[in-house]
């Protein structure tokens, strides 16, 4: 079986946010915490899942003891770097802050969330939208990509960002591969 070792500072899936990504502003860097610490990277933006080595079946969330494929047996799997980019496969709106242990920052805003199929890996991943994009911009078969972005000050997620000329440009000050928002709302 594959050896399993936690992140740490020496891991790229451990990489910090600088600048004003961060919510710093002063150019400084600050690593925050990751709201599922091991299933994304930060810099640059993937998913992380695992591959079975012996039928080829990826899983996201990554698995720890065995295949899900339940016509394999084998308990191999290997940590696979996810698309960052992918197809609405459907969608919907959250209007109500879920319970605990979910991290939902200081005030809650109402979100959309994206199941988004990655055909490489022919699976369906479920996330939330970037903030500003709600689901009156989205529609099926539109291309998004994987951002990070600042739940609050001490937290980070990744979420699925509409491409620009897909029907719902990403959002103003958005940069590549993150969404920059502040949390002042400036």
């Amino acid at each position: 079986m594959p050896e399993r070792r936690p992140r740490n500072a020496s891991d790229p899936a451990s990489a910090q946010v600088t600048g004003e990504a961060s919510g710093a502003g002063d150019g400084g860097t600050v690593s925050p915490a990751r709201v599922v610490d091991g299933w994304f990277t930060v810099d640059p933006p993937r998913l992380i899942g695992t591959r079975c080595t012996a039928c080829g079946t990826v899983c996201f969330p990554p698995q720890t003891l065995t295949c899900r494929n339940p016509a394999c047996e084998n308990d191999e799997l290997v940590e696979e770097r996810l698309s960052n980019r992918g197809r609405i496969w459907s969608y919907a709106d959250a209007r109500y802050r879920p319970p605990p242990p979910y991290v939902s920052g200081e005030e809650f805003e109402p979100y959309a969330v994206a199941a988004v199929e990655l055909p490489s890996e022919r699976l369906v991943v479920l996330g939330q939208v970037v903030r500003g994009v709600g689901v009156d911009d989205l529609h099926v078969g539109m291309e998004v990509e994987l951002v990070v972005e600042h739940l609050d000050p001490g937290h980070v997620v990744w979420k699925w960002r509409p491409l620009a000329g897909e029907g719902g440009a990403p959002p103003a000050g958005a940069g590549p591969g993150r969404s920059d928002h502040r949390q002042d709302g400036a």
